[in-house]
């Protein structure tokens, strides 16, 4: 595997960061998750664009153009023959000291990985999958704002944790008021009596790209879409509810906190936007082979 490393690209073995980089010692950095279908880099653009504004939002100064981003996302696929799997593009704070100041951290680290993956089991996409509601709260926008996509995951996994102890794959996560807020890697959508409801960014959730892409998917064929708070009762009594990521990409939930959601299958809104979101997927994205 080539990885990406600071303007080289290094055999996985030879990716090496040193131990004083501040993304290792405080989780100082933000990343970007994209998927890669049929050879193409999804919604690259977008991703790129979320990357510099999250690192403006910390003061990082990303040493590259968006262009160079570009490139160096598509030469690593091409160095990986990748045409279908995941990148993770990081940029850390960089070399500093064990004191907490950026001002000893003169410049960023920057690395990218392109690699297979399979997050959730094929068939959960036709059953659904139970998940439960994490005790851990989400943070409040107004401490650490969850729309940056920092290194810093404690929060999400202290949630995940929760969801492996019960033995489920994810877990619902509500804001300081009780309001649903999204999952540990997933934001969430609720269907109810035909309206599609999903939490908005302002209670605290990161402004996923893959929940735009099916916000625009569902309202071009034919369906209202409401960005609206709610809490549990309305995620325990919904006709369906799916989660979005760039990982999960959409797949059903069939359970909560083991009250059963709807047929406790796959929906039949649901089930049609997993089929639109993979005909988007297919050819919406810069391309890695000409």
């Amino acid at each position: 595997m080539y990885i990406y490393l600071d303007g080289d690209y290094v055999q996985e073995q030879d990716a090496k960061v040193s131990v004083f980089d501040h993304g290792l010692l405080y989780g100082d950095g933000v990343f970007e998750g994209i998927r890669v279908y049929d050879g193409k880099i999804f919604k690259c653009k977008e991703h790129i664009d979320r990357l510099f504004e999250a690192a403006k939002a910390i003061m990082i100064e990303i040493p590259l153009t968006k262009t160079e981003v570009e490139e160096i996302l598509v030469t690593t696929c091409k160095k990986n023959t990748l045409q279908k799997g995941y990148i993770r593009f990081v940029v850390t704070r960089g070399k500093g000291d064990l004191g907490l100041s950026p001002d000893k951290c003169p410049t960023p680290t920057v690395f990218c990985i392109a690699s297979d993956i399979s997050l959730y089991p094929a068939q959960m996409y036709e059953t659904g999958m139970p998940i439960i509601t994490a005790s851990q709260r989400r943070n409040k926008a107004t401490i650490v704002d969850p729309q940056i996509k920092s290194l810093n995951y404690l929060n999400n996994i202290l949630a995940k944790i929760e969801a492996n102890q019960a033995g489920v794959p994810e877990a619902l996560m509500l804001n300081h008021d009780g309001i649903v807020a999204e999952c540990t890697a997933d934001n969430v959508f609720i269907i109810k009596k035909g309206v599609i409801y999903t939490p908005p960014i302002h209670v605290g959730i990161l402004d996923g790209i893959t929940r735009s892409t099916v916000i625009d998917i569902a309202r071009k064929v034919g369906y209202t879409v409401v960005e609206k708070e709610f809490t549990l009762f309305n995620v325990y009594n919904a006709d369906e509810c799916f989660l979005t990521g760039t990982g999960a990409e959409v797949i059903p939930v069939n359970s909560v906190d083991r009250r059963i959601i709807g047929e406790g299958v796959c929906g039949p809104i649901t089930k049609q936007l997993l089929e639109e979101f993979h005909k988007v997927a297919s050819c919406d994205g810069v391309a890695v082979f000409e």
